[in-house]
Formats: structure tokens, C-alpha cells, sequence
């Protein structure tokens, strides 16, 4: 962990300063109050997220001059501050190692007890191109060439020259609480087709009581790793020979997926949704028809020849949904149709970004489409409202972010339409009173939508459930409707996800719940271990009961001492384990251990059974 080794800094402490909505280095008061004349200069502190941000920013200099100090061959390239930290781009022949990243720490507190000054100059882009076309630094002349002004800012602190903006602390003292995380790979400008460079990432907080938190929460994540999970407790694999991407559910997960789909269709059902199964392949055309190969090729794969016909899998369910809407004739009174799919897609993502459950190449979204009359618009919404919270809340999740997202710049549809869509989307939050905010040009290109965040109980925002308005898809398939007055009219179609995708939301929940499902998610739910031979029967019957009323059962009656036995069935995360012994085979009475250690007596198995079916009935 770095040490503070030089001014250090009281959170209240300035080290900025806000002119309006431009920030400027503490140093350039006067600079900042004349270019923004009449405006009062704010003070920003480190407490700030924008003062956070300048601070790591500077931490991110830092790293770079520690690394070509260290490294003198390597080139520098950018390092922004991100929500967490910051990270620096580096083209240098060999990757660093972990034994690297400690000597780079070493510099920087080098670095930062030189409490060296942060000093801003100002000179032509010529200037800037031929410093650092002297120093070797290519990419940042790559950079320079690419800016469209005459001048550019520099920032030196102690010999060390990058280009910036800023604005960064006053000094390299500042800096009080810093640790390098890890490295990784990263391609120059995200583009496969540029060279490979080494990202070193790395966090800074004001203290080092808020630094040694962030990186305990760190630890916790790490325990919580849904592939590490996903391992242990058997539940899913992804195998090379198959694809990146591709999830191949194990029995454990694929129980979990079962309890999960029953759940989805059943309240479906209650809902007045109709269910629907789907093609995964279609005519290249239908994806010309939606709109998907303008906006969306890039996510899409390589067509297949079928009889001289280009098919393409699909990255979508929507335009199957539209073709059985246009199989018959609808009137007024058969709307509100919905429509529900647990539709598999497949999209392209890059190696790079692929993620355990969480970004795949094929997954299943729980996905509907609703098809309505204008005037029914804003009550489809609210129920969706009403439907995705209750969902989520089932599975555990309290709460929520919610963001409104708007036109975005590649857009189809008239204005006029986004306006009645986005007017209706922001009626129906209101009427809810659920507090959003607005994600301005975030929308997808045939309409706005609702993106709904669930917060995890590490407090991480994860995005699940999105509802679209779509008045693009329905002019483009011609569907219509017959209304009261005997003429043809367009309906509206509302995109809906619940949960988004079965595999990603799946992961959250590993997480969430660090593999600890609640009982009726558990793959076993509930353990029978007897603790010699002589039980063997009585223990069978057992399962056979539990089993008979539908509860997952696991069972031990093997050789093994007892406690090695309460053991596996804990690292198996079982919520309920029952031990069989003289008195239990004499008597009938059962006790049993949950998942934390206590222990529960029940005087008869059906006592038990109760308590357990309450507890799945009630999605405890």
C-alpha cells in the first residue's frame, strides 16, 4: 500500500477551483476568474467526485513518471482517472509483472515525498508536436496531431512532461493513500486492428483508512467472483474447444435456471402475457426490415448461404414477435397484446471483454413485447413498472437506480414521436414516484427507454430491466390494428426485460447472495447425513419423503466421520442440514443445522416439510 510521504491533505482542503462549469488548477485564480468574468471561483475538495477525480488524475501522473523512470524505454500513452481509481496505457516491450508493480509503487512514493509542483504551460501544437516527437513519444504526437486547436496544455512535474488539460493537484505531495491493482492488456484506441499496450491500474483516496476500505471491499468482491462461485459449487463452465462466450450450465446451475424460468412463466401467466418460442436463425432481409443491420451490424454475425438465401442468427426476438402480431387481423378490443419469450440471441463480442456470465456471446432474455393503442400506453407502462419491481424484489434486490435515456444522435422515427414516448415514460416514473434521472442520448435508435439498476449487497449497480418504446418497428412491419371507427391504425410497441439476460442476471445473483441462494433457488436444498451404517435406512426413507414432495435432496451415508461430512455440505452452501444418529432413527425427532450454524428441532418430517415448503412458497 503507498504510504503517504509527503504533505499529504485534510479532505477540506482545496485543490481545485470551479468556475462555473470549468475547473482550473488551485494556482490560477486569477487566470480562471477572468476568463470566466463575473463568476464566483468554488473551492473543490478531494470530498467532491469531481475533486476525487482530479486527485486520481494526478495519481495517474505520477504512475507514468515513476514508470519512465523505471522504464526509460517504455512510451506513454493516456491515463484518466475512472469511477474507481485511474489507469495509465503504457507501449513497453515485456508485460510488467507483479514484482513491477511494487517497484513502481516504490517510485511513486519517491515521487510524492519529492512534493515536486504540478506546472501548467500552454504552447502551439507545433511546439507540442516537436517536444514530444523528440522524446520519443509517438503516441502522444498521434494524439496532439488529432487535436483541432492551436495550442495544447503541458503539465511538468519534477523533469516529468505529459500532456493534459487538468487541471491536478498543487503538488506531487498531495497524494496521501494510492495502491497499483493490477495489469492487463488494452489495445491503442480500443481498436483490435493498433498495437497491444500494458494497462497498469491503480486507486487513490485522501486517507488511508478510506483506501484500506475500498481495498477490503476489493477482497470481498474477489471472494464473490461468480466464476470462482460458479466453480466451486459446480454450477456453469465455459470451455475453449466450444467458444468464449458460450455457457454450458452444469446440473447445479441449470436447476437454478429451471426455478428461475418456472418463476418467470408463472407470474407471465398471472399476467396476462402470452408465451411465445421463436427460430434462432432468420432471412438476412428481416434484419434489414428492423433496422438491425444499419444500427447494429457490428454486433451481429457473419451470415450463413441456405439455398442460395442469406440466414442470420438472431441477436434479437423482436421481429419474430412483430411477424405473429401480423399473422392475423387485430381489432382495438384485442389490445393490449403481450407477447413473452425466453428467446436465446447471439451477439459479437469482442475476446477482450468477454466476462464469466456477465458478458457472453449467446444468452437468454427474458424478453415481451406489448402491443397497444396510444391511449393505453401509459397504463402498460406503469404495469410493467409494477412487474419488474416485483421480480427483482423476489429475487432479493431492495434497490434500484433508474434512468430515463433519451434521443440518442443515430436516431429513426419523428421527433414528434419521441416527444409522446419520452413524455410517457417520465409520466409514468412521476406517477410511481420513483426518483430517476435522465441519461441524456442513451436511447436506443428506435425509441427511449427506462434502463432499471439493481444495487447488489455490496451496494454495486448492475443493469437488468429496460422498457422501450418503440414507434419505429411497427411503421417499418406495416402492423396494424382495426379501431372503433373501422379504420386501420398503428399500435404501439413497448420492449420489455425483466431480468435482461438469464446468464448475466444469474451471475449478479452469485454474487449477490456470494452463492448462499435463498431456498428456493438452492440447487440442494436440503442435506441428509447419517453418522454410522447402522442409520442407512432410516435415513433413506427420509429422502425419499423430502424427494416424493419435490425437495431437492442431498444425501451422505458414507464412511466419513460426521464432522467431515457437516463440512462439505457447508462448502456446498446447503441451507439445511439434517444429522441422523441413534436418536433421531429411535425417535423421529430430527435436527437439523442451518446454513449458519444453528440449529433447528422438528418432532415429526412432516413438521420439517412444512417449514421448508412455507419457506420456498414464500421465496424466502
Amino acid at each position: 500500500m503507498g504510504q503517504q510521504q509527503g504533505q499529504g491533505l485534510k479532505p477540506t482542503r482545496p485543490i481545485a477551483i470551479q468556475v462555473g462549469d470549468r475547473y482550473y488548477d488551485i494556482s490560477a485564480t486569477e487566470t480562471a476568474t477572468e476568463a470566466d468574468a463575473g463568476q464566483e471561483a468554488v473551492p473543490v475538495t478531494v470530498e467532491s467526485p469531481q475533486g476525487l477525480s482530479i486527485y486520481r488524475h494526478s495519481a495517474s501522473h505520477i504512475m507514468a513518471h515513476a514508470v519512465k523512470e523505471l522504464f526509460p524505454d517504455a512510451k506513454v500513452t493516456i491515463g484518466p482517472a475512472t469511477e474507481d481509481g485511474f489507469y495509465y496505457d503504457f507501449d513497453i516491450e515485456n508485460p510488467f509483472t507483479p514484482e513491477d508493480l511494487v517497484k513502481i509503487e516504490k517510485k511513486m512514493s519517491q515521487i510524492i515525498k519529492r512534493n515536486n509542483k504540478f506546472v501548467r504551460k500552454v504552447i502551439t501544437k507545433d511546439e507540442a508536436i516537436r517536444l514530444f516527437r523528440d522524446m520519443g513519444e509517438v503516441y502522444k504526437v498521434e494524439i496532439i496531431e488529432d487535436i483541432e486547436d492551436d495550442v495544447v496544455s503541458l503539465y511538468e512535474e519534477g523533469g516529468f512532461v505529459d500532456l493534459c488539460r487538468g487541471p491536478h493537484v498543487p503538488s506531487t505531495g498531495v497524494i496521501a493513500a494510492f495502491k497499483l491493482l493490477k495489469t492487463a492488456g488494452a489495445y491503442w484506441r480500443g481498436s483490435e486492428k493498433n498495437k497491444m499496450l500494458q494497462r497498469v491500474y491503480g486507486t487513490a483516496f485522501a486517507t488511508e483508512p478510506q483506501l484500506k476500505d475500498y481495498l477490503d471491499f476489493l477482497e470481498e468482491v474477489k471472494k464473490r467472483d461468480h466464476r470462482k462461485i460458479g466453480k466451486e459449487l459446480d454450477l456453469f463452465s465455459i470451455n475453449e474447444e466450444i467458444g468464449p462466450g458460450l455457457i454450458l450450465w452444469h446440473p447445479n446451475g441449470a436447476i437454478i435456471r429451471m426455478a428461475i424460468e418456472d418463476f418467470w412463466r408463472d407470474e407471465h401467466i398471472k399476467a396476462n402475457y402470452s408465451i411465445l418460442y421463436t427460430p434462432h436463425i432468420a432471412k438476412l432481409n428481416l434484419w434489414q426490415k428492423s433496422g438491425h443491420l444499419d444500427f447494429y451490424k457490428e454486433n451481429m454475425y457473419t451470415p450463413m448461404e441456405i439455398e442460395g438465401a442469406d440466414y442470420e442468427i438472431k441477436p434479437m426476438n423482436c421481429p419474430f414477435h412483430l411477424a405473429i402480431y401480423k399473422s392475423a387481423l387485430r381489432s382495438y378490443r384485442d389490445l393490449p397484446i403481450r407477447y413473452a419469450e425466453l428467446g436465446t440471441v447471439y451477439r459479437y463480442e469482442r475476446s477482450g471483454v468477454l466476462h464469466g456470465l456477465m458478458r457472453v456471446r449467446g444468452f437468454t432474455q427474458d424478453d415481451a413485447h406489448i402491443f397497444c393503442r396510444i391511449d393505453q400506453i401509459e397504463d402498460e407502462i406503469l404495469n410493467v413498472l409494477d412487474f419488474t419491481l416485483f421480480v427483482l424484489k423476489t429475487f432479493g434486490f431492495e434497490q434500484f437506480d433508474i434512468y430515463l435515456s433519451t434521443r440518442p444522435e443515430k436516431f429513426v422515427g419523428s421527433l414528434e414521436n419521441w416527444d409522446i414516448s419520452t413524455e410517457a415514460l417520465k409520466k409514468a416514473l412521476t406517477t410511481k414516484q420513483l426518483n430517476y434521472e435522465i441519461d441524456p442520448g442513451e436511447g436506443v435508435f428506435y425509441g427511449p427507454k427506462i434502463d432499471i439498476k439493481v444495487k447488489d449487497s455490496l451496494n454495486r449497480q448492475w443493469q437488468c430491466s429496460t422498457i422501450q418504446v418503440d414507434f419505429n418497428n411497427p411503421e417499418r412491419f406495416d402492423i396494424t390494428y382495426r379501431g372503433s371507427d373501422d379504420l386501420s391504425h398503428m399500435p404501439i410497441m413497448i420492449h420489455r426485460a425483466l431480468m435482461g439476460s438469464l446468464e448475466r442476471f444469474f451471475g449478479v445473483l452469485i454474487e449477490h447472495y456470494s452463492g448462499a441462494f435463498p431456498l428456493w433457488l438452492s440447487p440442494v436444498q436440503l442435506s441428509i447425513l447419517t453418522i454410522s451404517e447402522r442409520h442407512t435406512g432410516f435415513a433413506q426413507e427420509l429422502v425419499d419423503f423430502f424427494k416424493r414432495d419435490g425437495i431437492r435432496v442431498d444425501a451422505d451415508f458414507g464412511d466419513e466421520k460426521i464432522g467431515y461430512k457437516i463440512r462439505q455440505a457447508s462448502m456446498k452452501k446447503v441451507p439445511y442440514t439434517v444429522l441422523i444418529g441413534d436418536k433421531e432413527a429411535q425417535t423421529a425427532t430430527l435436527t437439523v443445522r442451518k446454513r449458519n450454524g444453528e440449529n433447528i428441532v422438528f418432532n415429526t418430517r412432516e413438521e420439517l416439510l412444512d417449514f421448508l415448503r412455507k419457506e420456498i412458497n414464500n421465496k424466502l
